[in-house]
Order: structure tokens, then sequence, then C-alpha cells
């Protein structure tokens, strides 16, 4: 009897659990859209997400972020470009190359990056990137490209981790099939395992995305924070989180909803990334 109630208590801390979550979810997006909404519709729609001046303080006001969008776009397909390939072949690497010695002191190093803050590797970037970007191509050195380097460099813990578990966790049997064949390890590896692997890979690119276009603290202090549409990639730009930050603590009225609207556009845009990529796997897989 005692077992049946301990069972049952645990089933519904369970359940609240789960509501909890559920529950957190639905505030958050409610929150956001019940204040951004109206602050979208006194803009104007289309003014507000096709708009090309942020100026708040003119009078009247513009608030379009169109440059915004863009240019959360150009740093996150920048970071995409470096950090997913570095990743995947990391991975590789440390699921099949890498010796039992060196993988100990590699591992926990991949792990450790995870657990840096965001706001070490602006500083690693504006000290360390910056400085060799104006060097080498001229320039200020904050711009699209240092924050993609920068934000490559931050998607590559969640992209070798859960690659690695996805490699891992395809059985032996495909590696042991291509050797009967008479491939070689490495072609083995490449062209047996790697595509078994492709769902979990996929899912780590889907949370490397997440990651780049949400990041805040270190795109502010890499990327010039120019609310103006890009230039090339040697030129500043800002993104939409950091837009938010930047005006969030002195905003009001309809520039603190147009700041909430950008959040909105932020959420959904994450929402379709996530969609499209749920889409892909369920026509490839």
């Amino acid at each position: 009897m005692k077992r049946q109630s301990l069972d049952k208590f645990m089933e519904i801390i369970f359940f609240i659990s789960a509501c909890v979550s559920i529950i957190s979810v639905i505030l958050i997006c409610y929150f956001m859209f019940a204040n951004g909404i109206p602050g979208i519709k006194k803009i104007g729609v289309l003014n507000f997400l096709f708009g090309l001046d942020w100026s708040p303080s003119n009078i009247p006001p513009s608030f379009g972020i169109f440059p915004m969008i863009v240019g959360s776009i150009y740093i996150t397909f920048g970071a995409i470009i470096i950090g997913v390939p570095i990743g995947i072949l990391t991975a590789m690497y440390l699921a099949k190359f890498c010796s039992p010695r060196l993988y100990k002191y590699l591992k926990p190093a991949v792990n450790l990056m995870a657990g840096i803050p965001s706001i070490i590797y602006g500083f690693f970037g504006l000290v360390v990137l910056v400085p060799l970007i104006r060097n080498i191509f001229g320039g200020t050195g904050s711009s699209i490209l240092t924050a993609s380097i920068l934000l490559g460099i931050m998607i590559l813990p969640t992209i070798i981790g859960l690659s690695e578990s996805a490699i891992r966790a395809v059985p032996n049997s495909y590696y042991e099939g291509a050797i009967a064949l008479g491939a070689t390890h490495e072609y083995s590896i490449v062209f047996a395992m790697l595509p078994a692997a492709k769902s979990g890979i996929l899912s780590s690119i889907v949370l490397g995305i997440g990651r780049a276009i949400g990041e805040t603290m270190a795109v502010i202090m890499v990327a010039g924070n120019q609310a103006r549409m890009p230039n090339g990639i040697l030129k500043g730009v800002r993104t939409l989180t950091a837009n938010i930050v930047i005006e969030m603590g002195y905003a009001a009225d309809l520039h603190r909803e147009a700041l909430i609207g950008t959040g909105v556009v932020l959420f959904v845009f994450i929402l379709i990334i996530n969609g499209l990529f749920s889409m892909l796997k369920r026509k490839v897989f």
C-alpha cells in the first residue's frame, strides 16, 4: 500500500513539473504577443517589418527593423558556415579517431567551452578578434565577419556534443559492414556511420542556430551596433537581440512596445526555423 501511495505521489509530482514547463511557455508567449502586437499595429506591420529607418528620437519616430532582421540573418548564416563544419568534423574525430588518452583532455575542454559566459566570449572577441580583423582587412574591426567568427566558436560545444552522441549511437554493424565490403576506416565512418547519425546532427545544428540567433552580449561587443542596412561583411550591424538590450533600459510608450514587438519577430523567426527543420527531418528520414 505504501509503495502504491509513493508511486501515485511521484506521478503527481512529475505531472506538476510537466505542467509548470508548459505553463511557463504559454505565459511567455502571452506576454510577448499581448505587449508586442499592439505596438506593431500602431506602427504598421509593413512599416515595422520592412522599414529601413530606426529613429526613436525623431519627430515623428521611425521604427523599421528590417536592417536588424537582415543583420541577424547575416551573422547567423556566417556562424553556421564557420561552426557547423568544424563542429561535425570535431565530433567525428572525438567519436572515432581520437585516442583514449587524448580524449580525456579534449572532451573536458569542449565541455568547458559550453560553460564559459557569453560576456567572456565577448571580451575575447573585443580584445583579440576585433584588432585581428582590423589589422588584416582594415576598417574598425567591429563587423559582421567578427561577430560570425565569434558566434561560430560559441556554437561549437552544442554541435560537437550532440553530434558526437549521435555518431556513437549508430550501431557498430554499419562500420563493420562497410569494412567487410572493402572500405577504409575513414570511408566507413564518413559514408556509412555519418549518414546514419544525420538526425542527431541536424538537431545539433538547429540548437546551434538557436544559440547563434539568440546571442546578445557577445554580439553587442563585436558587431558595431549600427542600425542600418549591412553594406558588406566588414561593416558594422545591429541584430534584433542587440537592439532590444541596448534601448530597453530607457524606452517608454511606443518605443518600448516596438522593442517588445522586435522580440515577437525574433520569437516567430525561431519558430519558423524550427518548423522548417522539422519538416526537413520528416521528409528526409
